[in-house]
């Protein structure tokens, strides 16, 4: 049983760094080749996928969670409050560091997002009162100390860019967090957390989108009239549901750190990607460095947490308890 355990830990792991470097591609299409003026679109589109997906898998009776109620809100708070945030500053934070999804431009950008990491362990540790090994302490540590010798070579300063990504890092170690706490709330479980957070962050984001034009900008595109538009778009849409069941997934058997560390590994080989086909990333030994101390750190952190004979991360009970009322993990 414990080497079944083990196996998810990772599978789920792997799987999320899969689809999170599988939708940066799709989105990088969408939004840097057919132009696409609308983050926040996307991004209502990846939404309904998700409400109607697990709809009709509900429906079929496919998969199982909690029929809406009164109690649902409160169950479900303040995870909508965070996505909505963890949103809005990603993209703030995107748009003044002049990213526009093309992760491959700024180290700074990957640098910064790596104290996403202590946060989300400071948060465990007062939230869900969790306590960590000192060699995995200290394999987070040393991965903020990589992030500040690569940053240390960027001479741009942004203050309000560097706001906007810090503030984003805040939202996705909170939302992470919360995630995984409500992942153990009676009646919820893995797919009612997805459908509600969605469900109910939905109506406010297409009201926030029509009050800022966004939504105009994006209805009035003329890349609806082509094939292979719609193609990468109805696949952005699956691919974020299928991102964010990654998530789920990956919290559900792991801890909420393990999944940001997992997420700063697949930022880091995109910027090792960035270095041979970006063209644009502008090489400095400190940078360089710093990124080569980023990835030693969270691959050591990875090797402790995947090949302890004793986790000290994770509940595994839950997991099996639920598990076996879900059949069908893929989609």
């Amino acid at each position: 049983m414990t080497l079944n355990v083990r196996l998810m830990k990772f599978v789920s792991a792997v799987f999320y760094a899969f689809c999170s470097f599988f939708i940066i591609v799709v989105n990088k299409s969408i939004l840097t080749e057919y132009k696409f003026p609308s983050f926040m679109f996307l991004g209502i589109g990846q939404m309904t996928a998700t409400i109607i997906i697990l709809y009709v898998a509900k429906m079929s009776k496919t998969i199982h969670f909690q029929d809406f109620d009164k109690s649902i809100p409160g169950k479900i708070f303040p995870l909508p409050l965070l996505y909505m945030g963890n949103h809005v500053t990603g993209l703030g934070g995107t748009k003044k560091l002049s990213l526009c999804f093309v992760f491959f431009s700024l180290p700074m950008f990957t640098v910064l997002r790596k104290f996403t990491i202590l946060i989300t362990m400071i948060m465990e540790f007062r939230i869900l009162r969790k306590s960590f090994a000192p060699p995995l302490v200290c394999s987070v540590l040393a991965i903020v100390v990589g992030a500040l010798v690569a940053a240390s070579s960027d001479l741009s300063f942004n203050a309000e860019g560097y706001t906007f990504v810090l503030l984003n890092d805040v939202f996705t170690a909170a939302s992470g967090v919360y995630t995984k706490k409500k992942l153990g709330m009676e009646g919820l479980g893995k797919y009612g957390v997805l459908f509600y957070n969605a469900f109910i962050i939905i109506i406010p984001t297409v009201l926030a989108s029509a009050y800022t034009g966004d939504l105009q900008k994006a209805l009035t595109f003329e890349g609806w009239m082509s094939v292979t538009f719609i193609f990468h778009f109805l696949l952005s849409c699956v691919m974020g549901f299928i991102l964010m069941y990654s998530i789920i997934l990956c919290s559900f058997y792991n801890t909420a750190l393990t999944t940001t560390v997992v997420g700063a590994i697949k930022n880091v080989a995109v910027m090792y990607i960035g270095m041979f086909i970006g063209g644009d990333y502008i090489f400095s030994w400190t940078n360089f460095i710093g990124l080569n101390i980023c990835i030693s750190a969270a691959l050591i952190y990875s090797y402790i947490t995947f090949h302890s004979s004793v986790s000290s991360e994770s509940s595994v009970k839950p997991a099996e308890d639920t598990l076996s009322a879900h059949i069908t993990e893929k989609t």
